[in-house]
């Protein structure tokens, strides 16, 4: 049985532009596990949940300066985990001059099991 968590209102988001880390999260949820996938760091509560989700040279995976990651407005991400294949769906919205819109989906496959999992989360 999959569980669902849902988070709306509920997120965080930070930007580290020296390392140029963008990093999604859940507030007041604590972290377990981390799984590494080299662009993605998920964090994995413990009750199974994906709830932090840091995006590594994010300037390179959105294609924008790093600038502009500085004004993340309006995002949410929601993920699901099943049969260990994690998927991201993660918008966001940055402001300058007219908003703009970077949507992106992603699908990551880890290599420890995990208990299939839905999570919704936006500011």
């Amino acid at each position: 049985m999959k569980k669902h968590l849902d988070a709306k209102e509920k997120g965080q988001v930070d930007y580290d532009y020296k390392n140029d880390i963008l990093f999604f999260k859940i507030k007041n949820r604590e972290y377990k596990t981390s799984l590494d996938f080299g662009d993605f760091i998920i964090d994995i509560d413990n009750e199974g949940f994906a709830t932090g989700i840091q995006v590594i040279d994010a300037s390179k995976i959105f294609k924008r300066p790093k600038e502009d990651l500085r004004s993340v407005k309006d995002w949410q991400f929601s993920t699901k985990i099943e049969n260990n294949i994690i998927s991201i769906q993660l918008a966001f919205a940055i402001t300058k001059r007219n908003k703009i819109i970077i949507q992106q989906n992603f699908e990551r496959e880890a290599k420890s099991r995990l208990a299939d999992s839905e999570v919704e989360c936006t500011i």
